[in-house]
């Protein structure tokens, strides 16, 4: 069964011109392994089917790779907000080498996370219970990279990310469906906030398994405001709507 999920992972990749080698892909499928058994005894994900997972969880995470946008060296820093299960932030240092650090606000997460990097033994990468704003107190412009999956309004993570961004740093953000709306939003918290958007681009997964849009903010100025705002703001009194 994992040998038929690495060669899953490494076609699936392959196609979206993602080049993943077979050592990669063992430590990825590795890892959802790991996740679902975890996730018998902390909620982790409601996906439990292998194949399903791989495309869900893994080649998902991974479709920023393949935008023009994007370029990632191992010597890049990135963090991944809301990491949950590790994703985007464990197949995306898997496949980069770059020093990552993923954040979550529930502490029994983040503790599976942790045990997923010891046992896979990825020590570029390193998991922390925090929220997004506290730890951009202690590290403003210390990542070259903001990875975002799914969970929170766009005008909201420019606001999250704005901060802990290096000059030229690149803010990720995955959605599904989003509206024009929310994108355009995201554009004036992004003017507020010294973001600008960069590229957006669309990707259908294999097996009608769903609609992605990649956008890419990137890190052209100084704020307008200070930041970070107070925990909770960003939510409570949104920019750029």
């Amino acid at each position: 069964m994992t040998d038929s999920l690495i060669q899953q992972l490494v076609s699936e990749l392959d196609d979206f011109g993602i080049t993943c080698e077979l050592s990669q892909a063992s430590l990825m499928v590795r890892h959802l392994e790991l996740l679902i058994e975890k996730n018998k005894v902390v909620n982790l994900t409601r996906i439990t089917d292998l194949n399903e997972a791989v495309t869900l969880h893994l080649v998902d995470s991974l479709l920023p790779l393949s935008c023009e946008a994007v370029s990632v060296s191992e010597g890049d820093r990135f963090l991944d907000m809301g990491t949950g299960g590790g994703f985007p932030g464990i197949p995306f240092g898997v496949m980069t080498g770059a020093h990552g650090v993923l954040i979550d606000s529930v502490g029994k997460k983040v503790d599976a996370v942790n045990s997923f990097i010891t046992e896979i033994g990825l020590r570029r990468l390193s998991a922390i219970h925090t929220r997004v704003e506290d730890y951009a107190l202690t590290h403003g412009g210390s990542q070259t990279i903001v990875l975002a999956r799914a969970v929170a309004q766009t005008n909201t993570l420019v606001e999250y990310a704005a901060p802990l961004l290096s000059r030229n740093g690149l803010l990720i953000v995955q959605k599904g469906h989003p509206e024009q709306s929310e994108i355009e939003a995201g554009v004036r918290a992004g003017e507020i906030c010294g973001l600008s958007l960069v590229s957006r681009e669309t990707f259908e997964l294999p097996r009608g398994l769903g609609h992605r849009e990649v956008l890419v903010f990137r890190k052209v100025a100084k704020s307008r405001i200070r930041l970070p705002r107070k925990v909770g703001t960003a939510k409570k009194s949104p920019l750029g709507v």
